[in-house]
């Protein structure tokens, strides 16, 4: 599992390295928050107990530091007493918190706080470990049980919020099975073995877990989507390659026969499909976010290995299950091969012709030859509707709250949020200061001017906090007049202190604290505030020789959200371009090009309408719809496209051709576009709502992928078919004509 920002943002770039080098990991902590809430949390067996959390806590291997109201009032104690202990007298305590505590660790009377400062680049198996250390010294630190006690914090929700993204993935997939199975068993039923593809695709995603684990490719909160997607379609391949086998078997072909025929003609038609699913993916690979990257490099391993599942171990056991039911070893099962007698073959034999249509095939038929015989009126509506969805679609809103991603009864998730409410936000810009000298005092008033100017200027800039707040309070108030004596009040400072602020002499941590701005302002607010600072720096610079950096967690994710977003369009532009040159290369025919991309441009179109007049809203997930549908659509079409011309091959008309084609691979084409429907819908039931957003959205995108199939595929490719074949004989006659005139021309100059 990985949820760090090297998941968001990639680590070659700029943004990454001012956030990673020059924050996290010079400055960047994380804290672990205990919160006691109750009627008195100054009460002394409260403190007492804070005590001992903190003495336990304090022992904790890779703890940094640990601030407690309890050490707050020891020290003082100490001073006016000589005795570090928590007094039992009440008085004593109110006059000490009245004095000497921060308001961060007692807020009230009835809300008092510790914090567990861990390093910001500590790993996240490391914050675990600390945080079970944490949960164990609460609980023997035995507070009063009318108390209530939670340990919550940023690390304690990421830990929280991967535990959840590793169960709910579990269940997805589970229940992903579960519904392909009902719809195997209900849709695929002309053939025998009908869940015989769901175990075969459950091999190749085994196959695609063990590939992510030799290239080490991470489960995100994207990634772990890509397992339901791959169930959906890889197990295409196999009900094709399983359709295909049945059908050839019921011709009367020997199994060895079958299989030669199955793989000549399905083999091919699959594998150019998963090539141009694969280019559809690749332009997953234009967006900046490394878990997109990964999402893209997930998808294009999954369909390869289900690709391999499907030729080699599917075929192989439909082969020899074939050969086993001739004999009746599996006829207890309800496997025996289907009119299968004691003559090898002979009476398996099927004329496909002779069995009387069901009603899928009948409305298959029907489809096909109605859309056939009206194909003005049936391009003119898609069209118009794709037009009018490819423009609404720049106006669906884009939802950036990175906190509604994720579900929102999480015990986690609630007692963060609690505490924002208690404490208050503690969001940040951080601003890295560069510089020559960090003891010049003009810098340093340079420093005190600019946190003056912003948070009395700047309405969500809340606070400031830097290393000039300590050296006034040493100083009486004010800053030094010589680089001398801000040294000396330099050395005078803990470790802890300096390392808060500064990194040797060249380095200088600004802190503006901005609250709750993430909630209150959503990432556009957040990014329009970091503007507005980086503008205050211009026309009030920091002296000659310094330079500012502004970094901080809140920048990343502005930046994350803006290149998931921003990059959509392009995207989904790309992946038709790679698409369309694809199956140009690999046919070298512009119609057979052409047709399948033409028919998901129109998917496309008609899903930006349906999520602006529904309401829907794009996440970072549903950012790469646009490749999903090109990926998912164009192969339904390349495998109506590949039996279309195979039956005008054998000397089918355009229309019986068409005809022929939606019922013999219709049939497959619905059982595989079912099941790819079924495991998208897998993914409504999970708790993160931009999952469950995803899976609502690629539903409906692969019902009008198949829609669209049946419905505007056949009158595009038998018009265009029908146009090139009598633009063929038109060329054909004139060359004949022209031939023969010329012929007669050298006869007349002869006898003259």
């Amino acid at each position: 599992m990985a949820s760090g920002t090297d998941t968001f943002v990639d680590k070659n770039s700029k943004l990454y390295q001012d956030y990673d080098h020059l924050y996290l990991n010079l400055f960047g902590t994380e804290s672990i928050v205990m919160m006691v809430e109750g009627s008195d949390v100054t009460d002394p067996e409260i403190l007492k107990a804070f005590d001992r959390a903190y003495t336990s806590i304090s022992n904790i291997p890779s703890v940094v530091d640990v601030t407690s109201p309890s050490t707050v009032i020891k020290q003082a104690n100490y001073q006016m007493t000589g005795r570090s202990k928590i007094p039992d007298d009440a008085a004593t305590i109110d006059a000490i918190i009245d004095s000497s505590m921060p308001s961060s660790l007692i807020t009230d009377d009835t809300h008092a706080t510790m914090y567990v400062v861990v390093e910001g680049t500590a790993s996240d198996s490391t914050k675990e470990e600390i945080l079970r250390e944490v949960e164990i010294s609460v609980r023997q630190a035995n507070f009063p049980a009318d108390y209530n006690v939670i340990v919550t914090g940023d690390p304690a929700f990421s830990i929280a919020m991967n535990e959840e993204m590793n169960t709910s993935m579990g269940l997805l997939l589970l229940l992903s099975v579960l519904l392909m199975v009902v719809v195997l068993y209900l849709v695929f039923k002309h053939v025998r073995w009908r869940l015989l593809p769901l175990p075969i695709v459950l091999v190749g995603i085994i196959f695609t877990f063990g590939a992510m684990g030799f290239l080490d490719i991470p489960m995100s909160m994207v990634s772990m989507s890509a397992f339901p997607v791959l169930i959906g379609l890889g197990i295409d391949y196999a009900i094709q390659f399983h359709n295909r086998i049945e059908e050839e078997l019921a011709r009367g072909e020997s199994e060895e026969e079958a299989i030669i025929d199955t793989v000549k003609h399905t083999g091919p038609a699959v594998l150019i499909a998963l090539i141009i699913t694969a280019l559809g993916f690749f332009s997953l690979f234009t967006s900046t976010v490394p878990m997109i990257q990964d999402f893209g490099k997930l998808l294009m391993i999954g369909i390869i290995m289900c690709f391999i599942s499907s030729l080699f171990l599917g075929v192989t056991i439909l082969y020899g299950f074939d050969k086993l039911s001739r004999y009746n070893i599996l006829g207890k099962l309800g496997l025996k091969r289907k009119n299968d007698g004691s003559n090898a073959h002979s009476s398996a034999t099927i004329d496909p012709e002779d069995h009387d249509p069901d009603f899928l095939e009948k409305a298959l038929k029907g489809i096909a030859t109605f859309s056939m015989k009206n194909p003005v009126i049936i391009l003119a509506v898609a069209g118009s509707l794709c037009l009018g969805g490819l423009y609404v679609d720049t106006m669906v809103p884009i939802q950036t709250d990175t906190e509604t991603f994720v579900p929102q009864d999480m015990p986690a998730l609630l007692e963060l949020q609690h505490m924002g409410e208690i404490l208050g936000g503690d969001d940040q810009l951080n601003l890295i200061i560069k510089t020559d000298d960090n003891t010049d005092p003009d810098l340093l008033e340079w420093i005190d001017d600019f946190s003056e100017h912003e948070v009395e200027g700047r309405s969500h800039i809340d606070g400031s906090s830097s290393i000039v707040d300590l050296v006034k309070e040493a100083n009486s108030g004010t800053i030094p007049d010589s680089s001398a004596e801000v040294a000396a009040i330099y050395e005078q400072l803990s470790d802890s202190q300096k390392e808060t602020y500064l990194e040797g002499n060249n380095i200088i941590l600004l802190n503006l604290n901005i609250g709750n701005a993430m909630s209150e302002l959503g990432l556009e607010g957040i990014e329009a505030l970091g503007d507005v600072v980086e503008e205050d720096l211009v026309w009030m610079a920091p002296p000659p020789g310094n330079s500012v950096t502004i970094t901080g967690h809140s920048m990343v994710f502005v930046a994350v959200i803006s290149a998931l977003t921003s990059g959509r369009s392009l995207m989904t532009l790309l992946g038709i371009v790679l698409v369309f040159c694809g199956l140009l290369v690999i046919y070298r025919d512009f119609l057979k090009a052409f047709t399948p991309v033409i028919t998901m441009i129109i998917v496309v179109g008609w899903s930006g309408g349906l999520m602006y007049y529904t309401g829907m809203e794009y996440t970072p997930m549903t950012a790469t719809l646009g490749a999903l549908i090109l990926g998912v659509g164009s192969e339904y079409a390349i495998l109506m496209m590949e039996r279309y011309f195979e039956e005008r091959d054998k000397g089918a008309d355009p229309e019986l051709a068409m005809q022929e084609a939606s019922v013999k691979i219709g049939k497959a084409i619905v059982t595989s576009g079912l099941t790819t429907v079924f495991g998208f819908s897998a993914l409504i039931a999970s708790p993160f709502s931009i999952t469950s957003n995803f899976g609502v959205i690629t539903v409906m995108d692969v019902v009008l992928a198949l829609l669209a199939t049946f419905v505007i595929f056949p009158p595009v490719i038998v018009t265009l078919d029908k146009y090139r074949e009598k633009r063929k004989h038109y060329i054909a006659t004139h060359k004949k004509n022209g031939s023969k005139g010329v012929l007669n021309n050298i006869q007349e100059a002869s006898t003259q």
